[in-house]
């Protein structure tokens, strides 16, 4: 009994991914099926959309120069983190089905690392982001003082934790060493490596929700006494629906990714008890439609940025078909001179697609309305 036990908790490194996933139960299927080519052929899809509508969103942001604030930078900083998300399941796609146990174990660690490191990168993203804006609005301001500089910082350091969560079970909470803490959907992860990481993003939702609530109530008290001064009850209304925008991000994150977190848990807890395999794909499948799903949400709720999203492939349209480089009639709204977005003619040879500013000063002080 004792030779049993040490030979379930001694470290071989010898075994390779097939021997795991028996391990645990899970078939590596042997040849493709008609199913699997569609699965295939609908993720690369869905992933190449993704990829291309939150690469959009990152030159939206910076070629306007109403987005140059850290709430932005922010959320461009998630696009990139839902980009690399994309990338991140294209390569899953392309390394699953009998392509599984062609991968040698640091093929496969890198492969479940790129899932870690997005979605890390999401959530610690989203906390920043409510936490900048629960530091604006309660000291009464549009925009957050934070410098550049602490926003580099910032975001640097969103991605450090990022790739640390996306090494940390490659490089030391594995089950290599522990066979019977091996996980039935990732079969090289520990099980307590699944817990710790989905208690971690659920207490991080909490808290992000928290935030947000009493972000909510504040704005409704100042609200009330904002009623009979019409320029205060403006700025409260731009306030509010900037909180929406960001809400409905939140509110699409957590549905998307809750069923996926609650499965990794039952996994961690139960094991193969709780069959989570067996429906990992239709979670799976769910947590890589969030990645889509914010593109839109800021198209439909930011005027601003639907109508840089217009001037951008406009000017792609044009440059590609060789037509004549016309003035766009999109326009922001600006109290400032009239100010066009177009294309505007270079040379008669040349033409470079670039904001018209009739003032070239940055409108610091306005908001676009969301």
């Amino acid at each position: 009994m004792a030779m049993e036990t040490s030979d379930w908790t001694a470290c071989d490194y010898s075994h390779n991914v097939t021997f795991f996933y028996q391990l645990v139960g899970k078939n590596i299927s042997e040849v493709w099926t008609s199913r699997d080519f569609l699965v295939i052929g609908l993720g690369l899809t869905v992933c190449l959309i993704v990829v291309l509508a939150n690469l959009l969103v990152m030159v939206a942001i910076f070629m306007n120069r109403r987005f140059h604030f850290p709430i932005y930078y922010l959320l461009a900083n998630m696009a990139a983190a839902d980009l690399f998300a994309g990338i991140a399941y294209a390569n899953l796609m392309l390394n699953t089905g009998p392509w599984t146990g062609r991968l040698t174990k640091k093929q496969w660690f890198i492969r479940g690392a790129l899932i870690d490191i997005s979605l890390t990168a999401s959530v610690a993203n989203l906390l920043a982001v409510a936490v900048e804006r629960h530091q604006t609005i309660v000291t009464m301001q549009l925009h957050s003082t934070m410098t550049k500089r602490r926003v580099v910082l910032l975001i640097v350091c969103i991605w450090a934790v990022g790739i640390a969560m996306g090494l940390l079970p490659s490089m030391f909470w594995n089950c290599e060493c522990d066979l019977k803490d091996c996980s039935t959907i990732a079969p090289l992860y520990s099980r307590r490596f699944l817990i710790f990481w989905a208690v971690l993003n659920l207490l991080t939702f909490f808290i992000m929700v928290a935030v947000y609530a009493r972000i909510f109530v504040y704005v409704r008290r100042q609200s009330r006494y904002a009623s009979q001064h019409s320029s205060e009850m403006r700025h409260n209304q731009t306030v509010v629906n900037l909180m929406k925008t960001i809400s409905m991000v939140l509110g699409a994150f957590v549905i998307c990714w809750t069923p996926g977190l609650m499965t990794l848990l039952l996994d961690g807890v139960l094991g193969k008890d709780s069959h989570a395999h067996a429906y990992e794909k239709f979670c799976l499948v769910i947590a890589e439609c969030n990645s889509l799903v914010n593109p839109i949400i800021y198209s439909l709720r930011d005027t601003e940025m639907r109508r840089t999203f217009k001037w951008i492939l406009c000017c792609l349209c044009r440059r590609r078909a060789g037509g004549p480089r016309e003035t766009s009639p999109v326009q922001f709204d600006s109290p400032q001179p009239e100010e066009n977005i177009g294309c505007v003619q270079k040379s008669e040879d040349k033409a470079m697609c670039m904001p018209q500013h009739a003032n070239d000063k940055a409108d610091s002080w306005t908001m676009p309305v969301v």
